[in-house]
Order: structure tokens, then C-alpha cells, then sequence
């Protein structure tokens, strides 16, 4: 395994430098860094362009000038990088390392998100083909794969930010709307669960009954001016993720996995006052990684009370429950600062931005109103990454599951009498991720690509706004600073998907030379 890194990562150091190089070389014959200035009228224009020409080292030709950045960028491996300066004489290291966790912060939660929503998705339509649900899902996901980015975040802009804040003004849900949703829910469920006309009707009558006056609730209580969920709300959501975890880690009929998840519920209803007078202490963070790291330590001693034997998958189960119950926690009380934070006077209820990274007048030193900030401006941008990069996992995850369930090893899976969720989810669910390791790396590479006309919509000053920069200013150093990292990223996603593919298929033996 160690000489398959070394020689994989051997390739990808000669790609990324090879590449840089002839980036480096198109870059710099094609245009003039001192365009402007010979077009300047001041009277020390020429001292001007004879200080950039040697801060630049303009009078090397390309070729022998790549050598020369290279030699500054080799210095990271003794401790003393050097990028080069700008334009503006600033040091391109600091504004690239200024610019990148933004990128990484927008491109990392839209990915996450896409791969867990599109395969989900995908399994769920390969599961239910030729269903109501599967053409939807089908037709929804050509048309987001189809739309150009840009145009996606123009209509979010407009519906998500500027009309839902015009809504929060008056927080009450029209007829027409309440109709247009309960109705659209109605299709929803209807669609997944599926089965005989008459039953599709009954779900979606009956669903489209119960959204509408759940919905007329909400509205009554204007709840979306002052959202919570409370411990009986968390309470019967906890007992509900119990039963889905465990459906889908070990199987209902695994009591000891149940009975984890359930004790954890019963931990999270317990526990919800304490947690909350936790999150009113002002000022001690560390409380919240001391809580993580005790939600995980209870998480995998309780299920040692349940089972004396195959402990593993039970402690497995227990720990994702109490994952997502501790997420329900935290989003309640996202939600509780919901309301301050919208009358704040930085925010003046207006609390969904249209641009910029965090809003500069909010008062520093609330934790949470900090966090509810930088979600709220994240919002938009990762939605808009999000809707066009999941879509490829749902058309993807899709047909690997449907050719993974037409081998003749899941057909032997199921004449042994194993049950459909263990065929399923340990059988064929472990092979269909194979090949998605592939479009995993293609599309983290995508997304950066994406997050460049993202980030100038939304005005994120990321990587993307850099790299707009550099063009228009012919900054050759920033360009390449931009480039180098950037390019960084992606080999290191392939370096990652290699060895996902040793790590998920036991038939791969990196490093054996095809023996």
C-alpha cells in the first residue's frame, strides 16, 4: 500500500506541475501586465513600470520566470514558501489563504449535502423503478442538471431571500399557498409509498388533509417569526430517527439496536433543560466540544447495557442516533435565536441575505447568533451549488444500484433467505459506492468551478473572486497561487478516491502489480 501511494502520488505532483507550467507560460504571452500603466499619463510612469518590471521579474522570459516562482512555491517544504507579491504589492499567500476557507466552507457543505440527498434519492428511485416517484425524480433530476448556475441563484435571490423576508414581515400563509403545498405534499408521499390507485388517493388525500391544517397551525401561531421545537417535539422526532437508524443499520428485529436508539431518545428529552442552560453560558466554548465528545462516549457505553455479544454494529446504531438527536438539539436552539437575531438592528427582519459572507453590523460575541449569521449567508450559495451537483448523484447512484442488483451474487443473497434490507444495504448498497467514488472527485472539482460564478453572484470573496482578480488584472502570481492550491485540491481528491476503491472493494490490492 505505501509504494501505491508513493507512486500515485509521484503521477499527481508531475500533473500539477506539469499543469501549472503550461498555465503559467498561456498566462503570461497573453496579455501585458503593463498595459495600463504605458497607457498612464503621470509624469513617473516610466520609474513605475521599471519597479513592477523587476518586482515581477517581467524582463525574464516565461519559460525561465516559471522556474524562478517555482523556486519561491519549493520554499513550503522548508518552511519559508513565497508565492510572489501582487499587483498591489501584497504577498499572495495572505490572500489566498484569506480566499480559501471561504471556498472550502461553501464547496465542502454543498457537497456533503449533494452526496447524501442524491444517493439517498437515487436508491430510493432504483428501489421503486418505472414508479410515479422514480419519473419524477427522473425529470427534476435532468432539469437541475440542465440549468446554468447562475440563473438557479438569480431565482433563490429572489424567492428564498427577498420574498420569504417580505413574508417574515407579516408571517402568515395565504390560501392559495396553503392549498399549492398541501397538494404538492400529497404528490410527494404519494408518489414514494406508491401501491394501487386507491391507495395512492387515500395517502394523498390524507396527506394533503394533514399538511394543510398543520400548516394553517403554524401560520396561526406565526410560527416561522418564532420557530422551536421543544422537548415534545424532539422527543417524538428522537423515537422516530430511532426506528429509521436502526431499520437501516442492523434491522428492527435487533432489540438490543432499538433499545440503544430508544434509550437515546429518552436521553435527549431528559437532558434538553440542562443542554439549554449549557448553551446560555456566554463566553465558555469549550463547553460545546466537551458535550460532543460526552454525547459519543454515553453514545457507546449505553449499548453495553442492551447486549453482551456482537456489540459493534448495536454501539454503531446508537452513536448515529445520538448524532442526529444531538443535531435536532442544536438546530432547536438555532431556531430559539431565530427571533432576536431577526430583530437585531443589523438585520432589521430581513434575516435571509442576498450577498456577502456575514453581515459586518452584528455585535460580536454571541456564539450562537454568530453561527445563525453564517448559516443564513451560507444558505443560498450551498443551495445553489446543491439543486446542480446533486442531481448527477441521484441519475448515477440510481443505475450503478439497478446493474449492482442484477448480479448473480445479490440474486444468491436473496435465495439464502437473507432479508431485503440486509441484501440491500450490505450487499449491494457497499458496491454501487464504488464507482461513486469516481463522481465524487469529478464533482468536487466541479463545484470549485461552480463556486467561482457562485461566489461573484452572491459576493463571497473566495477563490473564485481571486481568480476573476487575477484575469482582469493580469496578476500573473495570484493567478498561479490561485491555481496551485485549487489544483492541490483536486489531486488530492483523487489521491483519496484511489484509496476508496481498496477500502470499499476487497478484490482491489493496490500496490500488487495486477497479480
Amino acid at each position: 500500500m505505501f509504494a501505491y501511494i508513493s507512486r500515485r502520488l509521484g503521477v499527481l505532483v508531475v500533473i500539477l506541475f506539469g499543469s501549472s507550467f503550461i498555465l503559467y507560460n498561456l498566462a503570461a504571452v497573453s496579455g501585458d501586465p503593463l498595459e495600463e500603466l504605458r497607457l498612464s499619463r503621470e509624469p513617473n510612469v516610466e520609474q513605475r513600470i521599471l519597479a513592477l518590471t523587476r518586482e515581477l521579474n517581467l524582463d525574464v522570459p516565461p519559460p525561465l520566470r516559471y522556474f524562478l516562482w517555482l523556486r519561491g512555491v519549493l520554499g513550503l517544504f522548508i518552511g519559508n514558501p513565497d508565492f510572489g507579491l501582487t499587483r498591489t504589492s501584497q504577498p499572495v499567500i495572505n490572500e489566498v489563504l484569506l480566499a480559501l476557507p471561504v471556498t472550502i466552507r461553501l464547496v465542502t457543505a454543498a457537497t456533503i449535502i449533494a452526496i447524501i440527498l442524491g444517493i439517498t434519492i437515487g436508491i430510493v428511485t432504483a428501489l421503486r423503478q418505472y414508479s410515479r416517484f422514480d419519473y419524477a425524480m427522473t425529470f427534476v433530476s435532468f432539469l437541475f442538471f440542465s440549468l446554468p448556475i447562475f440563473w438557479v441563484a438569480v431565482l433563490l435571490k429572489e424567492y428564498l431571500a427577498i420574498q420569504f423576508n417580505t413574508f417574515l414581515s407579516e408571517p402568515r400563509i395565504s390560501m392559495q399557498w396553503l392549498v399549492g403545498l398541501s397538494v404538492a405534499s400529497g404528490v410527494f408521499w404519494s408518489a414514494i409509498i406508491s401501491g394501487s390507485r386507491k391507495r395512492v388517493l387515500m395517502i394523498f388525500g390524507g396527506v394533503a388533509v394533514a399538511n394543510f391544517a398543520f400548516l394553517s397551525l403554524l401560520s396561526a401561531l406565526e410560527w416561522f417569526a418564532n420557530p422551536s421545537l421543544g422537548p415534545v417535539v424532539i422527543g417524538l422526532l428522537s423515537i422516530g430517527v430511532a426506528f429509521g437508524v436502526t431499520q437501516l443499520s442492523t434491522g428492527i428485529s435487533n432489540k438490543a439496536a432499538l433499545h440503544s436508539s430508544l434509550a437515546m431518545a429518552a436521553l435527549a428529552v431528559i437532558l434538553y433543560y440542562p443542554i439549554q442552560w449549557l448553551f446560555e453560558q456566554d463566553g465558555k466554548i469549550i463547553i460545546y466540544p466537551l458535550m460532543i465528545i460526552t454525547l459519543f462516549i454515553v453514545a457507546g457505553t449505553v449499548p453495553l447495557r442492551f447486549s453482551k455479544i456482537d456489540r459493534g454494529p448495536i454501539i454503531r446504531t446508537s452513536m448515529i442516533s445520538a448524532f442526529i438527536m444531538g443535531l435536532l438539539i442544536v438546530i432547536d436552539q438555532l431556531m430559539q435565536t431565530w427571533k432576536p437575531y431577526m430583530e437585531s438592528d443589523a438585520v432589521y427582519f430581513r434575516p435571509i441575505p442576498t450577498i456577502g459572507q456575514v453581515n459586518a453590523l452584528l455585535e460580536p460575541g454571541d456564539f450562537w447568533m454568530s453561527l445563525l449569521d453564517a448559516l443564513v449567508h451560507m444558505f443560498l450559495p450551498t443551495l445553489a451549488l446543491l439543486l446542480i451537483s446533486f442531481a448527477g448523484y441521484v441519475r448515477f447512484s440510481r443505475g450503478t444500484l439497478l446493474e449492482v442488483l442484477n448480479q448473480d451474487y445479490i440474486r444468491t443473497a436473496r435465495a439464502k433467505g437473507l432479508t431485503e434490507r440486509t441484501v440491500i444495504m450490505r450487499h449491494a448498497f457497499r458496491n454501487t459506492m464504488i464507482p461513486l467514488a469516481t463522481i465524487m472527485v469529478v464533482d468536487f472539482a466541479g463545484i470549485i468551478g461552480g463556486a467561482i460564478i457562485t461566489e461573484r453572484i452572491f459576493g463571497w470573496i473566495g477563490m473564485g473572486t481571486l481568480f476573476n482578480t487575477a484575469i482582469n488584472s493580469m496578476d500573473l502570481n495570484l493567478l498561479m497561487g490561485v491555481f496551485l492550491l485549487t489544483g492541490f485540491l483536486a489531486v488530492s481528491a483523487n489521491l483519496v478516491a484511489d484509496l476508496l476503491y481498496s477500502a470499499l472493494d476487497p478484490r482491489i490490492r493496490a500496490g500488487a502489480g495486477g497479480k
